[in-house]
């Protein structure tokens, strides 16, 4: 396992950057592409461990996908929503975006699909797009009867109807069934049971249907009625900068005091958690945006907040580690889903800002943050958990002695973040 010494930023970081294209918005628009009438060119995609076992997946299906690498430009060959029959198996790695939008995908084929992951995707729940999609005609289940994938879809496609899906564990579910029902043979009606989590993911599906062509009629979060038998329109479709990534640059210029521009991401944005600019306007920083970016500026002294970050799950990962700097507490509320991540998000979290110095409590739905008087030098462990590790980076910009361990993790979702954090810490001292 290699470990990952971070140098401390040499004053305030200050400078622009454009981080990969959107993971999240990348796998969608492989999935609507992948189902298009046509040929559809993906531009300014983000090329990580999470899509490249989705455009594995779609390859191994029959689905052709083409990465030039350079150009960082993904071309998919549509099947107008007749998914190649089976048998397949299909294998997605680490990545829940992938395992949950294909196994909806392929339920809209016809034959025995078999999709599996790796050893952490075997604990993480599935069983309530399964049974959305028993709703919808289709034979898909558990194949150890946890829950959690491996998963069995045998189909002979979509029917259509009315179906409910759970909305407390993951906003994916929904997404996967959204985008796979226009391949039903009828009109498709889904229900959300209970108060649906990261809403703003779902708001970036309905986006890119409609971008491709597919307007769903909603009512809020709970009920969303999706034109079957329809198709998506094969298009050439520009992939904004990932703001998930974005925010551990906004963090950088946060705890340093530094005023850092991110490029490719507009205020008008369909990510959710483009945000988190707003987090951390409450914690002291100024925000300006344009249609094209955002520019944070940190304050002289940060302030500990209290925040409801069910939108944004994925940002406690961010905003937790600025809390070591923040004047003040920081209670992050509502977001019990973190457990059944990459990692148990809040556990791990919990224990390394422990390790750092902090006073954390580890709540149920949460953590209440209490900063030390000084950030401890400490070899941190990230849990193979891309976001642990680059939330933690953050902290070694400000105090010394921050060891990441197994820090290539990252590559699941930005390969070079290090790189980039690095060249972007050092450009005021140039």
């Amino acid at each position: 396992m290699s470990v990952r010494e971070i140098i401390p930023a040499p004053g305030p970081v200050c400078g622009t950057i454009r981080p990969p294209g959107s993971r999240s918005l990348t796998n969608r628009a492989l999935v609507v592409a992948a189902l298009g009438d046509g040929e559809s060119c993906l531009e300014a995609v983000g090329l990580s461990d999470d899509t490249r076992v989705c455009a594995e997946a779609l390859r191994t299906l029959g689905i052709p996908v083409e990465i030039d690498e350079a150009q960082a430009r993904m071309t998919v060959r549509g099947c107008a929503g007749r998914v190649p029959p089976g048998p397949k198996d299909l294998h997605t790695g680490d990545s829940g975006t992938a395992t949950r939008f294909i196994t909806a995908l392929v339920a809209a084929g016809c034959g025995r699909y078999r999709i599996d992951g790796s050893p952490r995707m075997r604990e993480r729940p599935i069983q309530d797009l399964l049974d959305g999609l028993a709703a919808l005609g289709v034979r898909a289940e558990s194949v150890a009867g946890t829950g959690c994938p491996p998963v069995l879809v045998q189909t002979t496609g979509l029917a259509g109807g009315r179906v409910r899906v759970g909305g407390g564990v993951s906003s994916q579910y929904l997404s996967g069934l959204l985008m796979a029902a226009p391949s039903a043979a009828a009109p498709v009606a889904i229900e959300v049971a209970g108060d649906l989590v990261s809403k703003p993911y779902a708001d970036m599906t309905l986006a890119v249907m409609h971008d491709f062509g597919v307007e769903v009629r909603r009512a809020r979060y709970a009920r969303f009625e999706v034109p079957a038998p329809a198709r998506y329109r094969a298009r050439r479709y520009t992939i904004e900068a990932d703001a998930s990534s974005a925010s551990y640059f906004l963090a950088a210029a946060a705890v340093t005091g530094g005023r850092v521009t991110v490029e490719g991401l507009p205020r008008t944005s369909a990510q959710g958690d483009a945000d988190f600019a707003d987090v951390l306007m409450e914690m002291g920083c100024e925000v300006e945006w344009t249609d094209h970016s955002v520019t944070l500026a940190g304050p002289a002294r940060l302030r500990g907040i209290r925040i409801d970050l069910n939108a944004m799950p994925d940002m406690v990962l961010t905003l937790a580690p600025i809390a070591l700097f923040a004047e003040g507490p920081t209670v992050i509320e509502n977001v019990a889903n973190l457990r059944v991540k990459e990692s148990d998000r809040l556990r791990a979290m919990a224990t390394e800002l422990t390790r750092l110095g902090a006073h954390v409590e580890e709540r149920p739905d949460g953590l209440a943050i209490e900063p030390p008087e000084k950030v401890l030098p400490a070899r941190v462990a990230t849990y193979n958990d891309h976001r642990m590790a680059m939330g933690l980076a953050i902290v070694g910009l400000r105090a010394p002695g921050i060891r990441i361990a197994d820090a290539e993790c990252a590559a699941k979702t930005y390969p070079k973040f290090f790189e980039d954090l690095e060249r972007l810490a050092a450009a005021r001292a140039e």
